[in-house]
Order: C-alpha cells, then structure tokens, then sequence
C-alpha cells in the first residue's frame, strides 16, 4: 500500500502543516451529532413528531420535573423497554454481581480501584488558616453532600467509568454518591456495573437511563434525590440535558466524541501505534483517531497495519467509519511541529510515542492527558493506570481538567480581622465603597473606624 492509498476505512494523510491546523480545527461537537434513522423514527413513535434533539430532552426535563417518579418510570419503559415497578437496584444484588464475577474479572477490577484511589489520595486539598497580627484569613476544604454519577449503559457495560468518577468522589469526602445507569436489552443492569458500585462504595443506583436520569438526579423525585453536582458521560441527549440543567446543579464537563492525538518519530512501532489507533477508532464512529509523525516510513508502514489490524476487531464496522470520518496522519518536518498542531487540537488524550518524550512535556500546553513513551497506550489510562479517563474533548482542554478530587470539593474562605486590620485596610475600603457608590458599604466601614478611635 502507498502512501496515497485511500480505502473506505483509512484516515486521511495530509502532509502541508497549514492543511493539517485546518484538518484539526473542524472538529465536529456534540451538538452536531448527526441522528441515525433509527433514533429518528424513535423519536417519531415516542412524540409523535419530529423533534430535535433539544426539543426531545426539554421535554423530559420538563415532564420529569413535574410528574417526577411517574415521567422516569413511563420514559424508562418507552425508551429502555424497563418493565420493573421500582427504579432503585438493591444493595444486596451488587454484592451478588461481585461474588458472581470469575475471580480473574473481581482481581482485575479491584486492582484498578486501588490504582486510582491511590492517585486521587495524592490530590487532596486540605483547609488552611494563616494568622498575623491582624487577624486571619483562610480557606475551609469541604466535600460535597451529594454528587450524581451518570455511568453509560444498554447496548454495552461502562464498570471502569463508574469506578473512574465514583472513586474520586469516595477519596474526596462525599457524604452521599447516588448512580444512575440504564439497563440493557433484557432489563437488567450489567453485573460489571453493579460489581464496580460495590468495590467503588457508591450509596445508591438506580436503573435509569438518558435524559430521565438527568433529570432525576437534576430536580429530584420521591425515588431519587436531588443531588448537588452531576458527573460522567453519555450520549447526546445525556449532554444536552447536562447543560439544560446546569444552575440547578453543577456540572463535570459536557463531554463530546473522545479523542487520541498520537505524536510519533522514526523510533515508534508502527504495529503499536496501529493498535493505540484502533483503540481509541472502536470507541465510536465519531472517535478522533489521529497520528502526527515525522517519519514517511511510519505513516506509510501505519497505514499497511491499519488495515490488517481490523479485520480482525469485533469492532471492525464502528472502528472503520471512525478511521474514514475522523482519522488523520499528518506528516511534519520536526518534532516541535507536531506539539505545536497538538496544542492547537487541545487532545483529549495525547501520547507522545518518541526517542525522547520527557523532553516534550514541557512543551504541551492543552491536553486532558499525556501519555509519555510506547509504553504508555490510552488503554492503560482508560482502566488501570489511575488518573481518571474521564478528560476534557472538542478542545475544552483550554480550559478544563480531568474528574479530580477538587471537583467534588468546594472552598468557603474564612476573614477574621482585627483592629489592626480595621485600621490598616479600613479607609481604602470606605475609599473604593464610595467610589462604586455604594455608600452603605462605606459607612459600615467607617463607623467602626470611629469607635476604634473613641476607644
């Protein structure tokens, strides 16, 4: 095959820089998910219309919120085939599902629950108080009281995003963890799942799905209760709902098709890289799967084990339309090029697959995560390693984190002053008050710097 071949499930090579800042800045967000035909004529046969997308999650919103446990359970039935008269899954069936599990499957999920406890302990915050002769000033560290956690579910099993947001949570103090998760085709929630809900210690789940577990978790119901901050992703309703509801809750992130931006030279195995490729291509057919390389051989050699590599997938539809709609290699004259085009994309995942990738760490500016040398896949991240797999897309890594444990904390700062700090601060306070106009504010300052002088 030759570095011009085009097949229906390769990615796309592009050689010019400028070509390729271009490539990279058309991707495509969640609000522009195309609805396949089959979700249109659901939509039809549930409203009875053609709805959009956020006509469809603004009235389950709506219905959940007045209607509560009766909306939840008439969506779950419609939309899940949900036949069970109660919405929340026992504690005593986690346990089942764990104890039910091959003991290879129960090791396997306990070793990743004890990677990422170990590394979100190293992330606590702690409360600080710092005295002087004026008094204190501070900051008290508190957990949030309730957090939701919405963990994708129905046509496949998600334990190792429950275990990615609901950990986290568990290290950082949360009084209560509620879950919520839709079911699959026989109505039941996966055992993987509920296994993870026992090894992470989450509190409660619930066996809803989509937009009504938004919902659900956002206003509250007589099953459900209402929650402080919602977490983890979904499909494109789950995301519009999260961002309907923001305000009433807090939100995570509204998390778009993921992405891997591999940046490789002549030293990368092109059979490894083939596969991180793959990897990151089944996810969804909207996956980003993207090779930056400085090396004509690698691409050429990348692009002859692309296709010998999935043949072989279970996977191979979903993980072919990801390569022909979104893959990309893109050649570059140097290494710094290539981190330059990685920033300007803002990866959700970006492995730098090189002779010396220490030395391009300092040099990423926009990433949720970096996976440093070939030994390094965004397999390993997704389950084991220990930080959270659930990271920032679309570019929203400008700006954004992975799941931490400060996002399921909150700060209250603490002032205590004194006279001294009165006397000192006090009439550029009255000076600043007055100058906004606000002449109370003023005063308020200013009465207190007359006792101190009567005193």
């Amino acid at each position: 095959m030759s570095l011009q071949a085009d097949t229906l499930t390769m990615p796309r090579l592009v050689r010019d820089p400028e070509e390729a800042r271009r490539a990279l800045s058309r991707r495509r967000g969640f609000e522009e998910t195309e609805l396949s035909p089959r979700m249109q004529d659901g939509i039809q046969r549930v409203f009875g219309a053609n709805l959009s997308p956020e006509e469809v999650v603004d009235r389950i919103l709506a219905e959940v919120r007045d209607e509560g446990d009766a909306a939840v359970l008439r969506y779950s039935a419609i939309l899940d085939g949900t036949t069970e008269p109660t919405l929340e899954v026992p504690r005593s069936a986690w346990g089942e599902a764990l104890a039910g599990l091959e003991p290879g499957l129960q090791d396997a999920l306990r070793l990743a629950a004890d990677q990422i406890t170990a590394f979100h302990r190293k992330q606590v915050r702690t409360s600080w108080l710092d005295y002087s002769s004026e008094g204190a000033l501070g900051q008290v560290v508190r957990p949030l009281e309730r957090v939701g956690i919405y963990t994708p579910g129905g046509t496949a099993a998600y334990p190792s995003s429950l275990l990615m947001t609901a950990i986290p949570a568990r290290v950082a103090g949360v009084q209560e963890i509620i879950v919520c998760t839709p079911p699959g085709a026989d109505g039941q929630i996966s055992p993987l799942v509920l296994a993870a809900a026992e090894i992470a210690g989450v509190d409660r789940l619930f066996r809803i799905g989509g937009a009504q577990a938004i919902a659900a978790m956002a206003y509250g119901t007589a099953s459900v209760p209402h929650v402080d901050k919602l977490y983890g992703p979904g499909n494109i309703f789950v995301v519009l709902a999260k961002r309907r509801v923001f305000g009433i809750v807090d939100i995570d992130q509204l998390p778009g098709p993921t992405e891997t931006l591999i940046v490789a030279d002549e030293s990368a195995d092109p059979e490894l890289v083939a596969a991180d490729l793959l990897a990151q291509a089944e996810h969804d057919p909207m996956a980003s799967a993207i090779l930056i390389t400085t090396s004509p051989m690698l691409a050429h050699a990348v692009l002859q084990e692309l296709p010998e590599q999935l043949a072989g997938l279970e996977r191979a539809d979903i993980a072919g339309q990801s390569l022909a709609t979104n893959g990309l290699i893109v050649l570059v004259s140097d290494v710094e090029t290539a981190i330059d085009l990685a920033n300007s994309y803002a990866p959700e995942h970006l492995c730098l697959v090189l002779r010396d990738p220490w030395s391009c760490v300092p040099l990423v500016r926009h990433a949720g995560g970096i996976f440093v040398g070939e030994d390094s896949p965004e397999a390993l991240g997704d389950y084991t390693a220990g930080p959270s797999h659930v990271m920032p897309t679309g570019g929203t890594a400008r700006f954004s984190s992975p799941v931490n444990v400060a996002e399921f904390t909150k700060v209250i700062s603490i002032t205590a002053a004194n006279r001294a700090a009165l006397r000192r601060l006090g009439p550029a306070t009255s000076t600043l008050a007055r100058a906004e106009g606000l002449t109370a504010h003023a005063q308020a300052i200013e009465r207190r710097l007359v006792h101190l002088e009567d005193a």
